[in-house]
């Protein structure tokens, strides 16, 4: 018995991975899809702890410096903006290259884009849109005297959130923008509370609330390309995970998985495994 119980406590632990992510739907499907690919991926079993809905990009990213965390799911666009203070490229690819090389100088690395990418949506009703004959961010401009925003609490606070957008479009809301959770911003527009929102571009809740996507005439937003950010040691596990799923996930998929969690309530786990299997295997 004693021997079987130093044999035991000597024997060579698997592979540990902490996924962390920020506190909305698609980073936690992010995750999940993370988290269950490593756990299909060939070799020793692989201990993955889960740690989501930790907050918002600065919280997740110090848990990554510290070590809290092996990896998240990031936007470059958001990376360059919020993370390094300096303004994206137009250009989706010279972004990611930035945004690589701004991680390197932390020590940090980045993956392969995944695929979509994930924008600021500027929304309003459809029946707004038809009313006002809005198609346009400058047409948003011409009326927003007479409209009520509601935005989430990083994007009142970021560079490329509504500060500057507010500059580039002369925006000047009836009053000042109600400031409350992302999630409940969908919802105060869906129940008149608010006439203009700022939500994601792969959504599920834009088609299902029959909300309006306003378009950004003046390009204002840059390339938010979806990436995960991961520490080094990590690396010899995360490369052939992370290899089977760039470039795999569309804006669609991405949509639709959003949609089966948020208007479906379908858990994020089971949303995630259903993709992977439409993956080849490893």
């Amino acid at each position: 018995m004693l021997f079987a119980a130093v044999f035991a406590a000597g024997c060579h632990r698997g592979p540990r991975l902490v996924i962390g992510s920020k506190d909305f739907t698609e980073q936690i499907v992010l995750g999940e899809l993370l988290a269950d690919a490593a756990q299909q991926h060939p070799g020793p079993p692989v201990e993955v702890v889960r740690r989501f809905d930790l907050g918002g990009t600065l919280i997740c990213h110090r848990a990554l410096e510290a070590g809290r965390i092996s990896v998240y799911p990031e936007y470059t666009g958001t990376a360059l903006a919020d993370i390094f203070h300096q303004p994206p490229p137009a250009d989706a690819a010279a972004a990611w290259r930035q945004t690589r090389a701004d991680y390197a100088r932390l020590g940090l690395r980045i993956s392969p884009p995944l695929g979509f990418d994930d924008s600021f949506a500027i929304l309003v009703r459809q029946t707004t849109a038809t009313r006002l004959h809005l198609e346009t961010l400058s047409d948003l401009a011409r009326v927003a005297p007479r409209l009520r925003a509601g935005f989430g609490y990083e994007f009142m606070e970021r560079p490329d959130g509504y500060r500057g957008l507010a500059r580039a479009y002369h925006l000047h809301f009836a009053a000042p923008p109600h400031v409350m959770d992302l999630a409940l911003t969908y919802m105060a527009l869906a129940a008149r509370r608010v006439d203009v929102i700022a939500g994601d571009s792969t959504a599920g809740r834009i088609a299902a609330l029959h909300l309006r996507q306003l378009r950004d005439d003046r390009h204002f937003f840059p390339a938010y390309q979806a990436i995960y950010v991961y520490r080094p040691e990590a690396a010899p596990l995360l490369r052939p995970i992370l290899a089977r799923l760039a470039g795999r996930i569309s804006t669609a998929a991405m949509r639709a998985m959003n949609a089966e969690v948020d208007v479906d309530h379908q858990d994020p786990k089971a949303v995630a495994l259903r993709w992977l299997a439409t993956l080849p295997a490893q």
